[in-house]
């Protein structure tokens, strides 16, 4: 499944007719996350490998530091294709994307919906870090995204508990930025999607390419950052269609170009 996402976002990115991206579940979820059945398998792996225990340090951090050093040594990475890349290849879409979540999202299903720019959830929508509930740690960037949506003391909560939050617990702490009724989410989402597709797509892109990066810049690098993108807005024809129509008193038809 991994892999067919990966190509349909290949496919999606490289049409220029297609403006924006919605991601959505089955009833009754968005994506409830990894096959724990599995697990097991895992483990019984891992203990293969590795044969006699190996040496541990008393505080879980040390171990951290020595277990990143050797795969840093060893190049070792997901690599591209894997389940745990792709939330990474999700924000990295570079069009505008909506997660229309429509039931659990769980796990690694949260991580795909927050790697989303906009989460519009139905009424019946359950977000969960369960990783912890199987003595793990959230392997899909979500580390990264939930301390940026909502603050530190939020993302403790949910990573520490698992607990489930609600459509409306999502909504308060700003995981999500509307919920619907179940029966009319997706349309909702779906006149939402045509509503920006309509618009300067071409602007949004380097609008999040500048969001994306300035997460790492002081405020002037960024701003000089935002200067190079206005340059490159400005020779767009989006921006050219936007001046002639409010010269000629009517409504732009945007191109995304």
């Amino acid at each position: 499944m991994a892999a067919e996402l990966y190509a349909e976002l290949e496919a999606f990115e490289s049409n220029d007719a297609d403006r924006v991206l919605v991601l959505t579940g089955r009833d009754p979820s968005f994506c409830s996350g990894a096959n724990i059945r599995r697990f097991d398998e895992t483990i019984g792996r891992i203990e293969q490998e590795e044969g006699a225990k190996a040496e541990r340090q008393p505080l879980p951090w040390g171990n951290m530091e020595a277990r990143h050093g050797q795969r840093a040594s060893e190049k070792a990475e997901a690599g591209f294709g894997s389940v745990s890349n792709v939330p990474l290849r999700v924000s990295e879409v570079q069009k505008p994307t909506i997660a229309a979540v429509n039931g659990h999202a769980i796990g690694v299903g949260l991580g795909l919906a927050l790697s989303c720019d906009i989460r519009i959830a139905s009424e019946k929508a359950e977000f969960a870090e369960a990783f912890v509930r199987m003595g793990l740690v959230p392997g899909d960037g979500s580390c990264w995204q939930l301390p940026r949506l909502i603050g530190l003391s939020n993302t403790y909560y949910m990573q520490y508990t698992g607990d489930r939050l609600s459509a409306d617990e999502a909504y308060r702490m700003g995981l999500v930025s509307k919920v619907h009724p179940h029966e009319e989410m997706l349309a909702a989402a779906m006149e939402f999607a045509g509503r920006l597709a309509s618009g300067a797509t071409y602007s949004m892109s380097l609008t999040k390419y500048l969001v994306q990066r300035s997460f790492d810049m002081g405020f002037g690098e960024s701003l000089r950052l935002a200067q190079t993108a206005q340059e490159l807005a400005r020779r767009s024809e989006d921006h050219k269609e936007a001046v002639r129509a409010f010269l000629d008193k009517r409504r732009p038809e945007f191109k995304g170009r």
